[in-house]
């Protein structure tokens, strides 16, 4: 069944227009609010696993430190923007991946992106 998934989540994108110039210190200005909202995602959890005896582990096998969210084809996700899941503000890290079509359905495939917890 190509997404979006009739029970999948609303992911929001987080993203900013192009900067309308800098400001007086040279810092470059925010640009508009271009958010929009993905219906239909589905949404994991992912882990990383501590090196065993390491001082990340404190007495814990997994971390979740993010999310992987399958988004319907042809959304687009950029590496600058950020997700709104489940209420947190996450940091889109690495590249998202469009599946293509597949095969033997002809069907257009998911795009898959990587959601990492912003922090500090």
């Amino acid at each position: 069944m190509p997404a979006p998934y009739p029970f999948g989540e609303t992911v929001r994108i987080l993203r900013a227009g192009p900067s309308p110039g800098r400001d007086p210190r040279g810092q470059p200005l925010p640009g508009p609010d271009e958010s929009f909202d993905v219906p239909g995602c589905v949404v994991t959890p992912r882990e990383q696993t501590p090196t065993v005896g390491g001082s990340e582990q404190q007495a814990r096998d997994t971390v979740i430190i993010g999310w992987t969210v399958y988004a319907p084809a042809g959304t687009d996700i950029r590496t600058t923007d950020k997700a709104r899941i489940r209420g947190v503000v996450c940091e889109i890290t690495g590249e998202p991946g469009d599946w293509g079509r597949n095969p033997f359905t002809g069907l257009r495939g998911v795009v898959q992106f990587a959601a990492d917890r912003v922090t500090g």
